[in-house]
């Protein structure tokens, strides 16, 4: 019997996979059969390694050829079977060294002329066998993918004749080169192309710099989706750890390129019309969904009230826990979750509420139904409440006096504050909690005063409470200072609406 090593991932965590191959014998004519709890794709390789071996100009031998994937009571799925599998039986006909390739995780797909292809999941396979000291074979376009992880011991062949040769030495596959990992902001946007909103700006800073969550609320035209679509322009570069984490996560769901790493943070801009399971993740291989694929980014949501309120609601576990669990008849998947949320809303279905030239006959009754499609709950949980007014036709050019700042400036002002929490506390403001928060957003006992009392008029609930200090401690942060003031306790406060903020929205 051959055994040789693949693997699965369900969620983040990998299963070692063995690949056992057993020709017996007593059949007149070949007989080929895959065991081991396999999904429609994985029997499929039968037929996709009977024409590759045509094409090798070699045959089963007329035997049982029967393929068990270990453990079995583990569903296997995806076409990365095909590979391993093929040496298996390559090594069982004496073409490859069972000896050596047992050295190695092997995945890929391979094509009915014997090329191997692009597959799912080689970051974290390299990774994983990395750690657990195995070489990995994978598909030659993704080698570079395989070695950015800091394994070397790497075969990447493109076809499989590749593969052959290096083993009897005909042929030595090089190690692949490392690809590049240079964080590019898009530099054709700019924070400079935002006419007034002051105000907006301030808050985004302020979101940028300590991770928080905002909502944006005012009329349509105002600048809200502007506003949004250039904080990646001023948000902190991505640690390697950063980096290697969130390409996993493409990795696995099958949206990273061979030849490129997830280098700046992710920006999810998700449609209104997007379901449950696209934005939480699932489906049959519960793949990552829209707010795993925005970890350590942003997940922009767009004209909130529009969304299904059951699909929001799923928002709320993973914002506190920084992780989302999927749960299916078959498997049980965690992703982590950490994202930044940004989301705008109109203030009413006409967007013109208060504005008596513009607004329908229906207002103001208009704007607490379509205001109330969001629940109490998560409103509670975005930091930053910000009203957008309309932009003054005169603000719409620039004066020689008031030139916008442009997205470097207010970089610079950002990582600066960015990098002295990653200092003082190994995490960002939006992050703390418990000890952390009382240790690290302390106040003095005026300020705490202060506080109790603001926090008593406004009806606030105990999360709020926590997320003014965090606000604040941002705000002093930007300042450079190492004590909360109560002009950063002010202004964190004037982002949590009283009751009923301009336009009316409920926390």
């Amino acid at each position: 019997m051959i055994s040789l090593n693949s693997i699965m991932f369900n969620g983040m965590d990998a299963t070692q996979i063995d690949v056992q191959v057993q020709l017996s014998a007593g059949l007149a004519k070949p007989e080929f059969n895959i065991i081991g709890l396999a999904d429609r794709a994985v029997k499929e390789s039968a037929e996709r390694i009977r024409n590759v071996l045509s094409a090798l100009n070699l045959s089963l031998p007329p035997k049982r050829l029967t393929v068990n994937l270990s453990p079995a009571d583990v569903e296997k799925s995806g076409s990365h079977f095909d590979l391993p599998i093929l040496c298996g039986i390559l090594c069982a006909i004496g073409i490859l060294p069972e000896e050596q390739l047992s050295r190695y995780i092997i995945i890929g797909e391979v094509g009915l002329n014997g090329a191997i292809l692009k597959t799912d999941s080689v970051l974290p396979t390299s990774v994983w066998a990395n750690n657990n000291n195995l070489g990995i074979i994978c598909p030659g376009e993704q080698g570079g993918e395989a070695r950015w992880a800091g394994h070397t011991n790497i075969l990447a062949p493109f076809h499989v004749l590749e593969l052959i040769n290096h083993f009897k030495g005909t042929q030595i596959l090089p190690t692949p080169c490392e690809v590049s990992a240079n964080n590019q902001i898009n530099s054709k946007i700019d924070m400079a192309d935002v006419h007034g909103q002051k105000s907006a700006k301030r808050a985004l800073e302020i979101a940028a710099a300590g991770g928080h969550a905002m909502l944006m609320i005012g009329p349509p035209g105002s600048g809200k989706t502007m506003l949004a679509s250039r904080l990646a322009t001023i948000l902190p570069e991505m640690t390697p750890e950063e980096i290697l984490e969130t390409s996993i996560i493409y990795s696995i769901s099958g949206q990273l390129d061979g030849k490129n790493l997830i280098t700046t943070r992710p920006f999810r801009s998700v449609h209104h019309t997007s379901s449950a399971v696209s934005l939480a993740g699932g489906g049959t291989e519960a793949k990552p969904g829209e707010i795993s694929l925005a970890h350590n980014g942003v997940l922009f949501l767009d004209e909130l009230p529009e969304f299904n309120r059951t699909t929001l609601e799923i928002l709320r576990q993973p914002m506190e826990s920084g992780k989302i669990m999927i749960s299916r008849a078959k498997r049980t998947a965690t992703y982590p979750a950490r994202f930044q949320l940004i989301a705008a809303m109109n203030p009413c279905p006409c967007g013109h509420l208060g504005n008596a030239a513009l607004s329908c006959s229906k207002a103001p009754r208009c704007a607490e139904a379509y205001q109330n499609k969001i629940s109490g709950p998560l409103l509670d949980r975005i930091d930053l409440h910000v009203d957008v007014d309309p932009v003054n036709p005169w603000d719409m050019k620039n004066n020689i006096n008031d030139i916008p700042e442009t997205s470097q400036q207010i970089r610079n002002r950002v990582v600066a504050a960015h990098e002295r929490q990653i200092t003082r506390q190994g995490k960002p403001n939006s992050q703390l909690d418990g000890p952390e928060l009382e240790n690290f957003a302390s106040l003095s006992d005026e300020l705490t005063d202060f506080l109790n009392t603001a926090a008593q008029k406004m009806g606030m609930s105990a999360r709020g409470y926590n997320r003014i200090k965090r606000i604040a401690r941002t705000i002093a942060d930007l300042r450079g200072a190492e004590n909360i003031e109560l002009s950063d306790l002010t202004e964190a406060l004037s982002y949590r609406p009283i009751n009923r903020g301009k336009y009316g929205v409920k926390i």
